[in-house]
């Protein structure tokens, strides 16, 4: 049998700069700011930039960043948050960690991210009910491409809402030229390993346009810490940093991973580029023997964070796969809403049958930028070779 092929090859990109990214750490070891030192800082503002934001905030996770803006708008009991279940957990979790609750929307079935018209039947329906508040809405760039943020926009805005972009798969996306943050009151980002800009640990970010909520967020971030606007110009010199304002968290990202992810920022448009054209060469090869989805919105630029298929034997086809070192995986397997910690949720009118319906077909295929054609070539191969 031939050699495995790696799902996602980290170690490519590594070599490629491995130099850049040992002399990054050294400075940090150096210096001695391991924790909000000023690398921190210089890649919040070429994060900020590459997005076409105007501030963004680091933070330990891409689960505390969708957390961050929720408890600076202080959404609580009895506020209703609209959500995918065709996600990762991390996006609905959150919710219930402020005392709101999700109410989980359909997908579409081309795209996969979620169904603008489902989306306002469940807010026309939260608000017939009266028992809870429309308040949020989280969109998903799943897979790495943008949802329908125009559409997305102009309902957030008819019914008052605040708008997230979970964009944790899919940072470096654009519609018509445009980051998420564009339509969004805030985009939120995960440096996991495994992201398209991922760092080599935990690590995430919220991009905002608001000093304001910069600031309250920056505060939420470092234990409910003061900031200006608490002070009202007082000065507290040594003491301050122990003057809490609110009830916060810890969710800071260290310095050496803000090191690490400059050094991947400064590659990573010509990477997103890389990707394109690994799912253009998968797309041609793949055509007319299994279902290659989903379709990038028109457009809209993906950043692949998975290439997915959909087969009726997707078991079947993911076993045979194995036998030729493919690997591949689920995204995902079970809805959320179908998950016992959030089945009492609610859900939109309609319920949620594209998103169940998808859960028993997709897998995704090995992707990442540095996947050389001979590789590719085996695998698509594997796939056209299964006779399930």
């Amino acid at each position: 049998m031939s050699q495995n092929i790696a799902f996602i090859d980290l170690a490519a990109q590594q070599r490629r700069i491995r130099g850049r990214i040992d002399a990054a750490i050294a400075r940090v070891l150096d210096h001695g700011g391991y924790v909000m030192g000023p690398e921190v800082r210089a890649f919040e503002e070429q994060l900020a930039a590459f997005g076409q934001a105007k501030r963004s905030l680091s933070c330990a996770n891409g689960t505390d960043a969708i957390a961050l803006p929720l408890m600076a708008w202080g959404v609580g009991e009895g506020d209703a948050v609209f959500c995918p279940s065709f996600t990762f957990t991390a996006t609905p979790e959150v919710v219930p960690w402020t005392g709101a609750t999700p109410v989980f929307v359909d997908v579409l079935a081309d795209t996969y991210n979620i169904d603008p018209d489902r989306l306002e039947a469940a807010i026309e329906g939260v608000k017939a009910d009266g028992k809870l508040k429309p308040a949020v809405v989280i969109a998903v760039d799943l897979f790495g491409q943008p949802a329908d943020y125009p559409r997305l926009r102009a309902i957030c805005d008819k019914h008052g809402l605040k708008l997230i972009s979970d964009s944790a798969q899919g940072f470096g996306c654009t519609l018509n030229g445009q980051h998420p943050i564009h339509w969004a009151d805030v985009t939120t980002t995960s440096f996991f390993p495994a992201k398209p800009l991922g760092c080599y640990g935990d690590g995430g970010a919220v991009i905002c346009k608001d000093d304001g909520l910069w600031d309250l967020m920056d505060s939420y971030r470092v234990h409910g810490k003061a900031v200006a606007a608490d002070l009202n110009g007082r000065a507290f010199e040594h003491e301050s940093k122990y003057l809490n304002a609110r009830i916060g968290m810890n969710s800071r990202l260290d310095t050496i991973q803000a090191a690490i992810l400059i050094e991947k920022l400064a590659i990573f448009t010509e990477e997103i580029a890389l990707r394109q054209r690994v799912a253009g060469r998968y797309a041609e090869g793949l055509a007319g023997s299994v279902k290659v989805v989903p379709a990038v919105i028109e457009g809209g630029v993906s950043v692949w964070a998975q290439y997915v298929i959909q087969h009726n034997d997707r078991d079947g086809l993911a076993a045979h796969l194995k036998t030729q070192g493919v690997p591949t995986a689920v995204y995902y397997p079970v809805p959320m809403h179908q998950q016992e910690p959030y089945a009492h949720f609610p859900q939109g009118a309609g319920g949620l049958p594209v998103t169940e319906a998808l859960a028993g077909t997709v897998l995704a295929l090995p992707m990442h930028s540095y996947m050389d054609e001979v590789t590719q070539d085996r695998i698509i191969a594997a796939v056209k070779g299964f006779n399930g």
